[in-house]
């Protein structure tokens, strides 16, 4: 296992859980990255905006699965998003997520 699969690992049965009930998938890498290609359905906020959009996420009020092309970005996303009260979890990367959620 690589050092970074190890410090940003996700369980896959967490986010088939999530999923189950409702998840919202947010994609918080970049607008190019997004441009590039995305999971349909996902909702994108780049990292570097997701707190300016704490507000507009809790009236979601559903589960998070925060994902991004690694799982660097989105581990630290879930952690803002649970600062916030917000339940969430890291979907890891995109080519990852794709595969679990097909």
């Amino acid at each position: 296992m690589g050092i970074l699969k190890y410090f940003f690992k996700k369980n896959n049965k967490d986010i088939k859980d999530f999923l189950n009930r409702g998840a919202v998938i947010i994609d918080v890498r970049t607008k190019q990255e997004w441009n590039e290609g995305h999971i349909n359905g996902a909702i994108h906020i780049p990292l570097s905006e997701l707190k300016n959009n704490i507000e507009e996420i809790k009236v979601i009020n559903k589960p998070i699965i925060a994902h991004c092309k690694s799982g660097v970005r989105s581990s630290k996303a879930a952690k803002l998003l649970k600062f916030y009260k917000i339940e969430a979890i890291n979907g890891g990367g995109i080519a990852d997520l794709k595969q679990l959620i097909a």
